[in-house]
């Protein structure tokens, strides 16, 4: 298992667009994968339990993933993060 902690930029946080896209981007990947905002976690995989995390501008949020591909979709969700949900992987269907 590997595990990245990073702050969401984004004036959003993750809701709406940039949830989509970053469950999107976390459904390309066979690893499971997870995101703790504090003590709450939410599938990466599942836009509305994403959103409940209420993952605001200038939080932190700590992304686990477990699996075969684990560092690909880490690498993956950083870029898209640090872009401010601007860089998309090409797979992502828009």
């Amino acid at each position: 298992m590997k595990s990245l902690t990073i702050t969401v930029k984004n004036e959003t946080g993750l809701h709406s667009r940039p949830a989509d896209l970053f469950v999107r981007t976390s459904k390309l990947y066979q690893s499971d994968i997870e995101v703790y905002k504090g003590e709450k976690k939410a599938n990466a995989k599942a836009i509305l339990k994403l959103i409940l995390l209420n993952v605001c501008e200038n939080d932190q949020i700590t992304i686990n993933a477990d699996g075969p591909d684990e560092e690909e979709a880490l690498n993956d969700l950083k870029v898209l993060v640090e872009s401010d949900f601007v860089t998309v992987n090409p797979k992502v269907q828009i």
